[in-house]
């Protein structure tokens, strides 16, 4: 059973129980942040879209429940077999990144054809400027999969960070003003309070390590700090004539 000691009076803990709740709040953001503009119009019939984006939701949300499966083998003491489903892993995880890029690119090119164009290309900075970040954790966590520490943060930075779309699709179900929304796409900006919140995901699982191995995790450090530069830069760069040439370059890959 991995279990450290904590500082102070506070007794044994088991580390794998706080990843297994904090796996379960990855579910609870990532269903709940998109209830109220696909999970629920989807049931009632309203939403209407491409089949890419029914995929991409329901790849997106297995991810989610992939990692609390995989999170539960660990904490039941079951490592063998979370190690003998690392192979789905990256291969759900590989299909999930190609289907950003497909549904980022089949949305602008929907936008395009309802004026939006140079808004909706802006704003896909947002999904595909993070895709670097996010193949980058998840590499890393691949090749520290025989150090565990190391590994199952990187992985939570990562799920962290991917909670981010949920987490705004929140603040636009319910701070945005009544019938501010002409359909166009926000701007880049928007990202910046939903990346706050993913953030502070990350910061529960630093204040959790200080009280239980005395300091916090170089990982949780070093990747939270990743998530907020990669969100922060992507504003100014989604403006720029080098980021619209290229969201034009991709768009043109949809035919």
């Amino acid at each position: 059973m991995e279990a450290t000691l904590a500082t102070g009076s506070v007794p044994r803990v088991d580390t794998r129980r706080f990843y297994l709740w904090m796996a379960a709040v990855f579910i609870l953001v990532a269903f709940g942040g998109f209830t109220p503009t696909y999970w629920a119009p989807v049931a009632a019939g309203t939403f209407h879209a491409p089949p890419i984006v029914h995929i991409h939701g329901v790849l997106l949300f297995s991810w989610a429940l992939f990692y609390f499966l995989q999170t539960a083998l660990v904490a039941s003491g079951r490592t063998p077999a979370h190690r003998a489903w690392g192979l789905l892993g990256i291969s759900l995880f590989s299909v999930v990144i190609c289907s950003i890029v497909i549904t980022t690119i089949t949305v602008v090119r929907l936008d395009d054809t309802h004026g939006f164009g140079a808004a909706s290309r802006r704003f896909s900075a947002v999904s595909i400027c993070a895709l670097p970040l996010m193949i980058g954790l998840f590499s890393l966590a691949i090749a520290n999969i025989r150090r565990p520490d190391v590994h199952k943060r990187l992985m939570f930075v990562l799920m962290a960070a991917m909670m981010t779309p949920a987490v705004a699709r929140i603040f636009l179900a319910f701070l945005a003003p009544a019938g501010a929304s002409d359909g166009a796409p926000p701007p880049p900006f928007v990202s910046i309070p939903p990346m706050v919140v993913a953030v502070l995901l990350i910061v529960v699982a630093i204040v959790y390590d200080w009280r239980t191995r005395g300091r916090p995790h170089k990982v949780y450090l070093y990747g939270g700090l990743a998530v907020v530069l990669q969100n922060i830069l992507t504003v100014p760069f989604s403006g720029t004539q080098a980021w619209m040439s290229t969201a034009r370059f991709l768009e043109s890959l949809g035919g």
